[in-house]
């Protein structure tokens, strides 16, 4: 019996059944429809049934997982290619490649982050890792199917009892000890749940528990983390595609409304962090972290989290905000003055869908990054 069954990756003998669940699902059908033929295209008749035979003829020829991550790496050099300017990826040097590490990484777009990640190793000649997934994300089987497709775990850390809730949070635990120490698989987690939607970008410890779960008992806080060859990893995005979406549900909270998420709303996210332009996206990876005996989940948060500031690479985007909000920063030397008044122009005219109010929200997703890292300087 697999105790994983519920939550790993799929495997090779499961694709040919997912993928004929998928493709029957009108779900799918309708969400694809509605990404590929918005507003009125999508009331044609006949629709439906021709996108369900595109979606067939697609997924013939996918048998294995290692088919499905082709045709998935062919999409996100696609991405690259005709939604970022530049793409760059820095610390690959300080990685063995024969080695499994646990990528502790900063979070801004649900499927993004760890998917132009993993394009990387793969062409750099790295295995590609199991990535970490929210149940929040879950709610709908299809969405779970497709992320588990691409060599996504998930973590419940919600619903049901308390019990319930330490129970799938230990399972959590036990598949990434057996991914890095058994299968010797890279895994891939966010450094906190959620994205950082206020571009603060925040280690929390309650994580780091979950992650030593599994060997509380038999070794030190450290000691196991040490062993996990922890490796920071901070991702940054000159322009984010949602960050208009961010800034209204940022106002709607500090506003004590109630924040409902439309119909397919974490889908649209997906799918605006997939198509939207983001301009320069930059990664920076760390060495493999080394922590000192007495360091406890809270001191092992904040190396972690000062190591994922530090790299952060700042845009033009970045000073602009800042600017925009009045903030005085003194070094800008990285960007001439004609790039960030454009910059400055490009914010602007992103603000111009905004209420007033939210707008304040959108400006401090970029400037926020600029402030920590001063603060750490």
């Amino acid at each position: 019996m697999d105790p994983f069954k519920d939550i790993r990756p799929y495997t090779d003998s499961e694709v040919d059944q997912v993928l004929q669940s998928l493709t029957s699902n009108a779900s799918v059908v309708n969400a694809l429809i509605g990404l590929q033929f918005p507003g009125i295209v999508s009331k044609i008749p006949f629709i439906k049934f021709f996108v369900k035979q595109k979606l067939i003829s697609k997924v013939k020829n996918i048998h294995t997982i290692d088919d499905y991550q082709n045709v998935f790496k062919s999409l996100m050099e696609n991405v690259v290619q005709e939604s970022i300017s530049k793409f760059s990826v820095n610390g690959l040097e300080n990685l063995n490649q024969n080695d499994s590490h646990l990528f502790i990484s900063n979070h801004r777009d649900i499927s993004l982050d760890a998917a132009l990640l993993a394009l990387n190793l793969y062409q750099s000649g790295f295995k590609t890792f199991n990535i970490a997934v929210g149940n929040n994300l879950m709610e709908e089987r299809w969405a779970s199917d497709l992320f588990r497709l691409n060599k996504s775990f998930v973590i419940h850390r919600s619903g049901g009892t308390k019990k319930e809730i330490y129970s799938g949070l230990l399972l959590a635990s036990q598949f990434i000890y057996k991914s890095i120490f058994n299968d010797n698989d890279s895994v891939w987690i966010a450094q906190k749940q959620g994205r950082a939607k206020d571009g603060i970008d925040e280690t929390d410890p309650a994580l780091l528990k979950m992650i030593h779960l599994t060997e509380r008992k038999s070794q030190s806080i450290a000691s196991y983390f040490n062993s996990l060859k922890v490796v920071p990893v901070s991702i940054s995005y000159e322009f984010d595609p949602n960050d208009l979406l961010k800034a209204k549900e940022l106002y709607s909270s500090q506003s004590d409304s109630v924040y409902t998420k439309g119909k397919d709303e974490d889908l649209r996210s997906i799918a605006n962090g997939i198509t939207g332009f983001k301009g320069n996206v930059n990664i920076n990876l760390s060495e493999p972290m080394r922590f000192e005996d007495e360091d406890d989940y809270q001191e092992i948060s904040n190396k972690i989290t000062h190591s994922i500031v530090s790299m952060y690479e700042l845009h033009a985007t970045n000073f602009a905000a800042c600017n925009l909000l009045d903030i005085t920063i003194s070094d800008q030397k990285k960007y001439t003055l004609q790039e960030i008044k454009q910059a400055e122009k490009n914010l602007e005219g992103r603000l111009e869908a905004l209420e007033k109010g939210a707008r304040s929200k959108l400006l401090e997703q970029y400037a926020n990054p600029v402030i920590r890292k001063l603060k750490q300087t």
